[in-house]
């Protein structure tokens, strides 16, 4: 099954609990909640390395962090954001 990545983070973000901004997802992280990690295609290195030392489903964003923040319906970029409830999207089965 398909998932629209842009969809599915719109109703997550509606229904569900999205934690935004790249300390908030290493954070929850950290703290096991996180079920999947969506990064920018420009997120920064260091972030990229923090988040790959759990094994967390991460995705790649194929656009850049301005485009992401705006997808999450914010007035400011967005490198990394981190799935904590998916509510009533199908987020989670997205590749």
């Amino acid at each position: 099954m398909r998932v629209d990545l842009n969809k599915a983070l719109r109703r997550a973000m509606r229904t569900g609990e999205v934690y935004i901004g790249s300390k908030r997802t290493i954070k929850a992280l950290k703290d096991g909640k996180a079920k999947m990690v969506i990064v920018a295609k420009n997120c920064p290195e260091e972030v990229l390395e923090e988040i790959e030392r759990y094994s967390v489903k991460k995705i790649t964003y194929s656009g850049t962090n301005m485009e992401l923040g705006a997808i999450c319906g914010k007035p400011f970029s967005v490198a990394a954001l981190a799935i904590v409830n998916e509510g009533e999207s199908e987020i989670l089965n997205a590749e």
